[in-house]
């Protein structure tokens, strides 16, 4: 029997690849070329998910990269695949995720001849990934793979876009050296004196704020980050998906008067966070127009953006708090500014009392903040949230509260509708230990909802909660046959438990807050992946908003 050269397909060589670079999830449609990339990834061990949109699909790569810190891997056909694969690759870029999509492509020899499925993909990727590129040859495949994978998690996280002719997936040859796995380069930290201007500032302030964005939980930054708040006595922020880095029952979480800190504070330490819509753009009205600004953030470019810095400190941001709370260590500081710690809890405690009421509102049909406190009287502490909808996920991040970090999944920075199922299932097999719960409202399950059988074809106990108004921002108890239907309204009272019954889950109808809780028990406490359906009025509204900022 030889023991000479192993020979592989090229479909082969890219498992291969993707297994040596420790790519350990993938996710797609298969059909042509890729069929071969993923029978072969799952011969070796990795783990595929056969989606039935190659969206969903591409979301729940990103969100595979943001839990582990590596990047989870989208397989895409050619052609249309890998266009709507490039919804995901836009979301992970802009929320700066680690995420890999593989697009097949037709044969090389066939381009400009108007190939089966030929599209300029690598023109198409370019604009929402760091980077994209097509290997020119069978054996440089693994180069390419790696170079990917680098460039994911290399400086600021973000997607790469892999192109693959047929012709090279399906060459044969002999199995090339691959190479070791890629690593993130070693955490960087600030100039030291950049830390004494930082506490010099921070000792300054009459009104200072932290804001704790979703960089500083992606850098695992909970333990220093909560030094940081416990010896300094700093109130604190978080971004949605930063909720939990801090505890937020924190008594300086300011969560509860967001408008009111943000408004007021004259000094914000901004920790890998970005002064993008989600915070207002460090503007007026939402900010002070003096408010001084101290920053961490990985990438130098975005010092100073939007709003000048004071400071900047560039590097890992679980590296520059360390570097903050020891230089409290030895020159000890503690804010001592009851006067706006007072004010902040007064303006929080008045929100509170007014969601208190809407939480306990008993009219029916329900209203929002009736259902969604429902959920959350029942969630485990572990439970992995993923929360899509404008007023389901608004009212839902102020409803549903974290102890521990990366627990929050929404539409994240670029605002993507769609991302539900496909988040919740890269959840359960990148954290299978933990529970995962999906509250969504009715226009965002449609996005995805036949992702259903995904989770009962693989035996994934998701849980999903559709908080159904009846259309986008509200709709209508019943149509007139005589009209049609206004643009922003769906069926009346549809049965989207339906449809994960059909494919072999449990589905559950609720219209009254009496039973929204046993039934809420009954499905969380199943092992089978189950659906909640959850009428509230289609009126029902949230805590009334001001949002002149976004004509500003």
């Amino acid at each position: 029997m030889s023991d000479g050269p192993l020979e592989c397909s090229g479909s082969e060589l890219v498992a291969q690849s993707l297994r040596s670079q420790n790519v350990d999830h993938l996710f797609g449609v298969v059909g042509f070329p890729v069929f071969g990339i993923a029978a072969a990834a799952q011969k070796l061990g990795i783990s595929y998910l056969g989606f039935r949109n190659e969206q969903a699909a591409s979301y729940a790569a990103g969100v595979v990269g943001y839990l582990t810190g590596r990047p989870g891997g989208c397989l895409a056909v050619s052609g249309p695949g890998m266009i709507h694969a490039t919804a995901g690759l836009a979301n992970a870029q802009a929320n700066c995720w680690p995420m890999l999509l593989l697009g097949g492509a037709n044969d090389s020899y066939q381009n400009q001849r108007g190939a089966f499925q030929e599209a300029p993909q690598i023109e198409a990727a370019r604009p929402f990934s760091k980077w994209a590129a097509r290997p020119d040859s069978f054996a440089r495949v693994p180069e390419y793979v790696e170079q990917a994978v680098r460039t994911t998690i290399a400086g600021r996280p973000g997607a790469a876009y892999l192109d693959l002719p047929n012709d090279i997936l399906t060459a044969t040859g002999e199995l090339p050296a691959l190479p070791a796995a890629a690593q993130p380069p070693p955490p960087s930290a600030a100039l030291a004196e950049d830390v004494d201007r930082a506490l010099k500032a921070l000792r300054s302030a009459k009104r200072p704020l932290v804001i704790f964005g979703k960089g500083a939980a992606y850098a695992r930054a909970e333990r220093e980050a909560r030094q940081l708040i416990e010896v300094t006595g700093l109130p604190f922020l978080p971004t949605p998906m930063a909720k939990g880095l801090v505890p937020d029952d924190s008594d300086l979480s300011v969560a509860s008067a967001r408008s009111f800190a943000l408004q007021n504070a004259d000094l914000v330490l901004l920790v890998g966070a970005r002064f993008n819509w989600i915070l207002h753009f460090g503007r007026s009205p939402r900010f002070a127009d003096a408010v001084r600004v101290v920053q961490i953030d990985l990438c130098a470019e975005e010092i100073g953006h939007s709003v000048p810095a004071e400071v900047g400190l560039v590097g890992d941001a679980r590296t520059i708090l360390g570097q903050l709370v020891e230089a409290l260590e030895a020159e000890p500081w503690r804010f001592d500014g009851d006067e706006w710690l007072r004010v902040l809890a007064d303006n929080a405690a008045q929100n509170r009392a007014a969601v208190d009421a809407m939480v306990r509102d008993e009219r029916e049909p329900m209203g929002y903040y009736r259902a969604l406190h429902a959920v959350a009287e029942r969630l485990a502490p572990e439970t992995i949230l993923v929360n899509e909808g404008a007023n389901t996920m608004d009212i839902g991040r102020t409803v549903i509260s974290h102890q521990q970090p990366r627990l929050r999944l929404d539409a994240g920075t670029f605002g993507t509708m769609g991302i539900g199922l496909g988040s919740a299932l890269a959840a359960a097999v990148a954290q299978p230990d933990r529970p995962v719960v999906a509250v969504l409202g009715d226009s965002a399950f449609g996005f995805s909802g036949m992702e259903c059988e995904v989770a009962c074809r693989y035996g994934l106990p998701i849980k999903v909660v559709v908080i159904n108004n009846n259309g986008i921002g509200g709709g209508v108890s019943s149509l007139d046959p005589e009209k049609k239907p206004p643009t922003s309204v769906y069926t009346p009272n549809a049965r989207y438990e339906k449809v994960m019954e059909a494919f072999g889950g449990e589905g559950y109808y609720v219209d009254s807050h009496a039973d929204l809780g046993p039934v809420l028990d009954r499905a969380l406490a199943s092992e089978a992946p189950a659906l909640v359906n959850v009428m509230i009025d289609p009126k029902a509204a949230r805590k009334p908003q001001k949002f002149e900022w976004l004509t500003r």
